[in-house]
């Protein structure tokens, strides 16, 4: 691996990080608790699990140069694999899959600004 490639995906994993905080901090402040960040199962990583009233809110994060290019980025893969990372997740809390949840996705333009989709994602 050569030193610019590694550079770029410091870099980018750097960003995937604030990005993430940054809205982590959107839910705290619309009265969510934070379950995890980055949770990994053995199917992948769901990027944050937040909680409000007894619904699980898994929420993929996405940014580009504008929401548009941001929301883009999600692929039906990756969809597919949320479902079954959200399915180990609460099992692993012993929960079943009747419990209320939702997929959001929240996108960050290069401003920072944040919109988040509720319940984008259909099981």
């Amino acid at each position: 691996m050569t030193r610019g490639v590694r550079l770029r995906g410091q870099t980018a994993d750097a960003s995937g990080r604030a990005a993430e905080a940054s809205v982590a901090r959107d839910y705290l402040r619309r009265g969510f608790a934070l379950c995890a960040a980055r949770w990994r199962g053995k199917g992948g990583e769901i990027d944050l699990v937040a909680e409000q009233a007894g619904t699980y809110v898994f929420v993929e994060v996405k940014s580009g140069p504008t929401h548009a290019c941001a929301a883009e980025r999600l692929q039906g893969t990756q969809i597919a694999r949320l479902h079954v990372v959200a399915a180990e997740f609460l099992a692993s809390l012993g929960l079943s899959l009747d419990t209320d949840c939702r997929f959001d996705v929240a996108l960050l333009d290069r401003t920072g600004r944040i919109e988040i989709v509720e319940n984008a994602l259909m099981a």
